[in-house]
């Protein structure tokens, strides 16, 4: 089973964009665990892809769908965007409003089941965290749990599985500190990625 994880830095995590087939593939995140906990189960069943870029915003997922995507046919996409929708208006002016990113989203949402169409698609909440990216202007940054509840409609618009990140990373953060799990309030530590793949798992058991 060829599985994709797309998405922005928190998917990348300093993955080698080279290759596909080589642990520095996967980056220092997520990926890297999910593939570590995938391979538990069988070595041979599941191939995990990193197709995270740093700095992605749901607009740049949308301009790189066909070669990112589409051309390697996978059987399930997971999606993990949404942070730097806000962090780039935050910073620069550069970012993605709620209604182009709900927009966007949908595009891709739809035109990915138009080409692949026995394609299963998987929606994963974008969350913050308090933390030294974060912090100075978090009030700004708690704009991403409106556009999480977008990606919420989004997957019940479409019978896609949702994947909650937000409230596990709050209970969690309260037991174990913030920048024990998100190393600048957006960016996971082995912890943090260790949550997101343990969370993942129990969304991929309900496809």
């Amino acid at each position: 089973m060829k599985i994709l994880l797309y998405g922005d830095s928190i998917t990348d995590m300093g993955r080698d964009r080279t290759v596909d087939c080589c642990p520095s593939s996967y980056g220092a995140g997520y990926s890297f665990v999910l593939q570590s906990k995938l391979s538990e189960r069988s070595p041979i069943e599941y191939t995990v892809i990193n197709r995270g870029i740093s700095g992605n915003k749901t607009v740049d997922l949308y301009a790189r769908l066909k070669g990112d995507v589409w051309n390697l046919n996978p059987d399930v996409m997971s999606i993990l965007i949404g942070v730097n929708d806000i962090w780039h208006e935050i910073e620069g002016n550069n970012g993605v409003d709620i209604n182009r990113f709900e927009k966007t989203y949908r595009n891709i949402i739809e035109e990915t089941k138009e080409k692949l169409p026995n394609i299963k698609i998987m929606l994963l909440e974008p969350f913050v965290l308090h933390g030294v990216a974060t912090t100075p202007k978090f009030e700004q940054f708690t704009a991403l749990y409106d556009y999480a509840k977008v990606v919420k409609r989004i997957a019940d618009d479409y019978g896609l599985v949702f994947v909650p990140l937000q409230q596990k990373f709050d209970e969690e953060a309260k037991k174990y500190g913030e920048s024990t799990l998100l190393y600048d309030g957006v960016h996971p530590t082995i912890a943090g990625s260790t949550i997101i793949a343990n969370e993942w798992l129990k969304g991929f058991e309900k496809l």
